[in-house]
């Protein structure tokens, strides 16, 4: 996904040890759905920016193996009850303005559409826009 796509503006590939050092420092803002002993997907959620007055806001990347399969669904539901749990009010996803899929995804589950910074990432040779959905996690 880091060498041959867009979806993620990172260039540098995840070594095991870089994973680890991800588990380590988010295990309880780390998630990972499996079926019969594979790994399906996994949702990670931090800071989405410095300072107090961010505390209740955060950040998500949602990786899953396979689309259409209620796998990511699921992740991002169990990872909103999470958060929600441990205080977080809003969750943003960072998008690339090409993953229309993925702006698809989180439209469907209740995020909106809520920033377009164009130009921002460069990846593949070419300048890419960065798409802001938020959802706040404690609407009645």
């Amino acid at each position: 996904m880091i060498a041959d796509t867009t979806a993620t503006f990172t260039t540098v590939l995840k070594t095991d040890a870089d994973m680890q050092a991800l588990l380590t420092r988010s295990a309880d803002a780390f998630l990972v759905a499996e079926r019969e002993g594979a790994v399906q997907g996994f949702i990670t959620w931090g800071p989405f920016r410095g300072g107090p007055g961010y505390a209740h806001t955060a950040e998500h990347t949602i990786i899953t193996a396979r689309q259409g399969r209620g796998v990511g669904q699921a992740l991002m539901q169990a990872a909103e009850i999470r958060a929600k749990g441990q205080g977080i009010h809003t969750l943003v996803a960072a998008i690339s303005g090409e993953n229309t899929a993925a702006m698809a995804f989180h439209t469907r589950l209740g995020f909106a559409k809520t920033g377009h910074l164009p130009q921002v990432g460069r990846k593949q040779d070419r300048w890419l826009d960065l798409i802001l959905m938020t959802k706040t996690l404690d609407l009645p």
